[in-house]
């Protein structure tokens, strides 16, 4: 690891510089050797993917004694950031498809750790670990929620914009809704569209309104911030909403019938935790956190909040999730 003093010489140069390329920073206190630097494509405050990855981030500070500075880029200069980062830190965890230059950039900075979060490089890099999700498999749970739960027989998603990952949740929700159809004998219609981005709920709620004109009665968000704006709409039109990347029925337990988990501050703690013990194995590969690693799966709020899946249901979707995780169900991917 890189020595305490050239870190701290080194980030006051980061504060000018980021504030000369307009991202942001918020740097906690070095408290120990290591120091790593959380760097989001958006914003934080979307209380899903981004915030799910500050708090892994922020407990790793709080447990292991970590030096954390955060960076927001804010939809620009993903390249120069990911450069700010690395020149203060040991360990740089990049979050969002966004920073695909990390096959070029990692190589410069070859004693510095890398995660790169939700994507992976085209072929090995000796110091990045790509950590991607089987997000297809929890969606399919909450396909098969929404379909149990229509009383309309149509279903929705609003995506954040027409891509692979985003994608990916929209065909195992698909698949799990008509999975429950098939076995109840029922017909089920899901009708999807994209928002085309992550920050803006007003934007949300018209996507989540015009596919409840359509007759969706249980819309499935899958576009960070912006899906703030089909919880909106739901508790304005009374129809349910499924969150997504964490658990979101305390924004409105009313609506928010469930969520598709993907924990990826989870998944960023264990990963730099077994760094810091030794273990670099998992660097210059990629990390399927699926369903059976417990970093996918459903969420059904804190206890005591309300409930509108029924126990039974519930149960239900406890074996489908045994199901896939034994091979029994394959579910479709738009990844290879």
């Amino acid at each position: 690891m890189k020595k305490r003093l050239l870190a701290l010489a080194l980030a006051a140069v980061m504060v000018l510089t980021l504030a000369a390329c307009g991202g942001g920073s918020d740097s906690g206190e070095e408290t120990g050797e290591t120091t790593l630097a959380l760097v989001v494509a958006d914003s934080f405050g979307d209380r899903s993917f981004y915030d799910s990855s500050k708090a892994g981030c922020d407990q790793l500070a709080a447990d292991k004694g970590i030096a954390l500075t955060t960076i927001e880029c804010k939809g620009e200069n993903h390249a120069t950031q990911m450069r700010n980062a690395a020149d203060v830190a040991d360990i740089v965890v990049c979050v969002g498809w966004e920073f695909f230059d990390i096959e070029t950039i990692a190589p410069e900075y070859p004693d510095v750790k890398w995660i790169w979060i939700d994507n992976a490089t085209s072929a090995p890099v000796e110091n990045v670990l790509n950590i991607t999700y089987a997000q297809n498999e929890g969606s399919f749970l909450a396909g098969y929620i929404a379909a149990a739960m229509s009383e309309s027989g149509v279903v929705g998603a609003v995506g954040g914009e027409d891509a692979d990952t985003i994608n990916d949740f929209i065909v195992g929700y698909e698949q799990g809704a008509q999975y429950y159809a098939d076995g109840h004998d029922t017909e089920i219609k899901v009708v999807s569209n994209y928002a085309n981005t992550y920050t803006d709920p007003a934007v949300g709620k018209e996507c989540a309104i015009s596919l409840n004109d359509e007759g969706a009665d249980v819309i499935f968000q899958i576009a960070s911030a912006t899906g703030d704006g089909v919880f909106e709409a739901a508790a304005e039109k009374g129809f349910y909403a499924i969150g997504v990347d964490s658990d979101q029925k305390f924004i409105n337990e009313d609506v928010i019938i469930c969520s598709m988990k993907k924990e990826v501050g989870a998944s960023i703690y264990d990963a730099v935790s077994a760094l810091l013990d030794g273990d670099a194995s998992r660097w210059g590969t990629t990390w399927v956190a699926d369903m059976s690693t417990g970093y996918v799966g459903i969420g059904y709020g804190e206890e005591g909040s309300a409930q509108q899946v029924p126990d039974e249901l519930k149960e239900e979707v406890a074996d489908i999730a045994e199901a896939i995780v034994s091979g029994e169900i394959v579910v479709d991917t738009t990844r290879s």
